[in-house]
Formats: C-alpha cells, sequence, structure tokens
C-alpha cells in the first residue's frame, strides 16, 4: 500500500493516513479553503508537539487562505499546486512527495504535509519545531582551556557547531537512517581533500550492513561498525566536543553523529588518543607533555600495583626489604583471607563505591565517596577484614584509573586479568600477561589503521603527537596512515624547519 502514487482525493489520502495512524492521538489534520476560491480544499497533516505553530500559521495557513489566485477557475490543480509551491507558502524548504511512504516517512519525522482536493501529490513542507537543550560545557569533558560549547541532542544544531569551526567548501555532511523501526538520521562528517575514500567506502558499507530496529546513541554503531568485537579496548572514539571533533577531522578522519544523541563517534582511533585531550592542544606543549606521561604511568600503575603486590607478597617475598616485607607481614598477621581474596574485595568495594558517586546526585555524590572510602577502610583494617597496605595499594590503583577516564572499562578488565594471573604464576605471570596484553594490542587494527599507530617507531614526526606534544611549529605533517591524501599541514623550509 505504502508504495502506490497518492489519488486524486483528498478525503481518501486523509483517511488512508488516519488508518495508518489510527491509535496515534498525536496526529493532527485540518482542512482549509480559500476565502476567494473555495471550491477548492486544502488539507495540513502533522504531528502535534513536532512543528512549529507559529510557521505553519505565518508561512502556510495565512498564505493559502487569504491568497489572490487570478483566474482560478481556469487552473488546473495540478498548475494550482505548482503556484502555492512556488509563490504562496512563504517556508523556504518544500518538496514534492508522490507515493504514500514519502507522506508517512515526513509525518513520524515532523515534517508538514500540505494536500489539494484533485491533485495527486502532497507538497512537504519542512516546519518541524520542538523544544531543545541549550548549548552548554560539557559535563564529561571539562577543560582549563579552550571552548566551552558541547553538543546537543539536536543533529542540525550539532553540525551547525561544526560548520562554524571549518567554514570550507571540503567539509562533507553525507545523511543517511538507520534502524528499521527508529529511522534514526545519521551525519558522516568528514573533510573531502584530506579523508581516504577507502576508509570512506568501508565505512558506508558497515552502516549499510546494520540491522537493527532503532538507535538511541552513536554506542549502538560503536559496538556495530567497531573492529575487535570481542576486545575490551574501545575501537573508535567518542566526545561531546566539537572542538576535538573538527581537530580529527582536520587529521583526515572521519566523524558519525545522530539525531538524538551529544555524542560522536571519530575514526579511525588509535591507542595513544586515550591519552589525549582537547586542551592538550591549548596549553603550553611542555606542561602538555608532563600530563600525558603522567596519564601513561597512571595506566601503568593502575593495571600493575594490586598484580605486582600480590605477586611479590605471594611467592616473591625474597625480593622485599626486609624492613617492608615485616611491615607487610605484621599488618596480614591478624588477617583471615590471602592477598587475592583481600585485593578482590577491596577493589570491588572500591568499583561500587565509584558508581554510586557517578549515578546518585552530584550534590552528595562526591562526599559519599570520599566518606564511604574512608569509612569503609578504615572499619575494614580495624576488624582485621583486611590489611593496611592493600587498603593504600587498592587506593592507589583508584587514584591512578581516574586519570584516563575512557580507560576505565579496558583497565578493569586488564587489572583482574593480570592479578590472576599473578595470584597464580607469580612475578612470571604478571610479565606474561603483560606480554599478551601488548600482542593484542599491536594486532588490532581500526578501519585499518593499525591501532598502536606511532608508538614504539623512531621517526621524529611519527611520535611529535603521541607520548609528548610538540609545539604546533613543528607538527607540519599528519599523522601517518590518516591523512593519506594529504599528509602536509604547513609548508617546510629548505632544512625542513618551519617556514
Amino acid at each position: 500500500m505504502s508504495e502506490q502514487e497518492l489519488g486524486q482525493s483528498l478525503d481518501e489520502t486523509l483517511a488512508r493516513l488516519r488508518q495508518i495512524f489510527s491509535n496515534d492521538g498525536t496526529l493532527r489534520i485540518r482542512v482549509m479553503e480559500n476565502k476567494q476560491f473555495g471550491r477548492v480544499r486544502f488539507g495540513l497533516v502533522y504531528i502535534d508537539g513536532m512543528i512549529d505553530r507559529e510557521l505553519i500559521q505565518d508561512g502556510i495557513i495565512r498564505p493559502v487562505t487569504e491568497a489572490l489566485f487570478t483566474g482560478a477557475e481556469h487552473y488546473s490543480p495540478e498548475h494550482l499546486m505548482e503556484n502555492i509551491r512556488t509563490q504562496v507558502i512563504q517556508i523556504s524548504d518544500v518538496v514534492v512527495a508522490l507515493k504514500l511512504d514519502e507522506l508517512i516517512s515526513a509525518i513520524v519525522a515532523g515534517k508538514t504535509l500540505f494536500l489539494l482536493d484533485g491533485c495527486a501529490g502532497a507538497l512537504n513542507i519542512n516546519a518541524q519545531g520542538w523544544e531543545t537543550r541549550a548549548i552548554t560545557e560539557p559535563l564529561t569533558e571539562k577543560g582549563v582551556r579552550g571552548p566551552r560549547e558541547g553538543f546537543t541532542e539536536s543533529l542540525l544544531v550539532n553540525l551547525t557547531l561544526i560548520r562554524r569551526r571549518v567554514q570550507n567548501a571540503d567539509l562533507k555532511f553525507i545523511f543517511c537512517e538507520i534502524g528499521t523501526r527508529s529511522k534514526t538520521q545519521t551525519c558522516l562528517c568528514y573533510m573531502e581533500s584530506l579523508a581516504s575514500p577507502d576508509i570512506l567506502k568501508e565505512l558506508q558499507e558497515r552502516l549499510a550492513r546494520v540491522e537493527i530496529d532503532h538507535i538511541l546513541d552513536t554506542g549502538y554503531l560503536a559496538e556495530l561498525i567497531r573492529d575487535e568485537p570481542y576486545s575490551p579496548f574501545e575501537m573508535l572514539g567518542s566526545t561531546e566536543r566539537p572542538d576535538a571533533v573538527v581537530s580529527k577531522i582536520m587529521e583526515g578522519r572521519f566523524a558519525i553523529m545522530i539525531e538524538g544523541s551529544p555524542f560522536a563517534l571519530t575514526l579511525p582511533y588509535v591507542f595513544v588518543e586515550n591519552f589525549q585531550a582537547s586542551e592538550d592542544y591549548y596549553l603550553n606543549y611542555y606542561f602538555t607533555s608532563f600530563n600525558r606521561i603522567l596519564r601513561i604511568l597512571g595506566a601503568f600503575m593502575s593495571i600493575s600495583i594490586p598484580a605486582v603486590y600480590v605477586a611479590l607478597v605471594t611467592f616473591s617475598q625474597e625480593m622485599l626489604p626486609t624492613q617492608l616485607l615485616l611491615s607487610i607481614a605484621t599488618a596480614r598477621l591478624s588477617v583471615p583471607f590471602p592477598s587475592i581474596v583481600e585485593a578482590l574485595i577491596m577493589l570491588t568495594i572500591f568499583e561500587i563505591l565509584r558508581e554510586a558517586g557517578a549515578r546518585i546526585p552530584t550534590s552528595i555524590g562526591q562526599a559519599v565517596s570520599i566518606v564511604g572510602a574512608l569509612v569503609l577502610g578504615q572499619a575494614a583494617v580495624d576488624a582485621r577484614i583486611v590489611s593496611a597496605p592493600m587498603v593504600i595499594v587498592v587506593g592507589l590503583t583508584g587514584i591512578t584509573t581516574l586519570l584516563n577516564p575512557r580507560l576505565t572499562g579496558p583497565l578493569i578488565v586488564v587489572r583482574v586479568v593480570l592479578l590472576l594471573m599473578s595470584f597464580f604464576l607469580g612475578i612470571y605471570g604478571y610479565f606474561f600477561g603483560l606480554l599478551g596484553l601488548v600482542i593484542h594490542l599491536m594486532s588490532m587494527r581500526s578501519f585499518g589503521v593499525s591501532y598502536m599507530l606511532g608508538v614504539g617507531s623512531i621517526r621524529a614526526q611519527d611520535i611529535k603527537d603521541t607520548i609528548i606534544r610538540a609545539p604546533w611549529w613543528d607538527m607540519y605533517l599528519r599523522p601517518a596512515m590518516i591523512g593519506a591524501r594529504n599528509m602536509r599541514r604547513k609548508p617546510m623550509d629548505k632544512k625542513g624547519k618551519r617556514s
């Protein structure tokens, strides 16, 4: 039925629409007549709450009902409809729809349909209007310096935030719909002169293969189109900041945004991006490089401290200084559990406190987390359930984890794996686990790009935006294998230095 051409009868078309939306109380239908030419009826169809009432009143209803159609009695319905489209309706976005499925898609998308009795067709008018959240600073990516704008749930607003920062005709937006039932509007953003056409083709093919009934957030797409689906590490970037998306696009990457989500996906995604922040490029490069080293060190400590402690205390006591060994032994004298049980209990409690602090209201979340950690930790030590050194180990582990919010999930998984391997195999198990982690990371690719891009390279240009951040005047090339079509950011002089 939806593939059929529209009939010429206004009543028949409206009856079809009423039948399709029979249990939808938000459907609104209005039939009108022109003051001068009352023999022909017009119809408006829209969903209440998804349209701009003032725009419809001033741009459609008033012009159509009050228009003077000279010689209208000699007009054919098609001629009259074209006259209304080109001369009467005062809204810029108006297209002709000839099939019933086009009308249904327009209605559920918040468009307004204009029907004319005797004309086998309709006008699809973009008079959308609904409440949206104001542009504010993203809560998940606050920065000391840099823009304070963050994405909202409106796709067009988000694209405008990007377009304002890149006023270049090379910036392309490709739209598609994903979700067999939700028909969620999705946009693919990239710079045509910088992005790899091979990655673009692969990305479009993956999006076309997505089969799901609805999409509510870009997190759905991240799982459906990513490489290495069973790896705990993220293979696509996620950000709420327009400046972060623009910086990725200008490196030859792609961004994916959907209607209803303030988060944008960026790809290809490499491992070192987990330790980068938007404000790194706004602050002094010495300070930025120091902060990145702290984040990398924090990630390494987060996965290593519990495993190394359990390995040393359980198998390799001779590797500890005598005084430290005696102190740990004294603290654990009355503790009934082995070190591995202590570690798992305390790490679980810490994660419970972290999750509780993130979910409960902001006004009391921080207080609950701090007080809970202090009270529970001290009470556990006094009750001889855990030892004081284990509280210190778990505290350091938790603090270092918070240095890298993007890696929270992967670090928890890797930490538990290394902890169990250290318990069974001692310090050898820890090093075997690290070796397996390195092999896993080195074997992964994100849309054909090595996940460990730049790590281990000895070329100066490859490491200028990895562990450290070189000055802007020295980063004259884009990352290798990503901005493959145009590697150069800026010209160099004859000595290879900045111009």
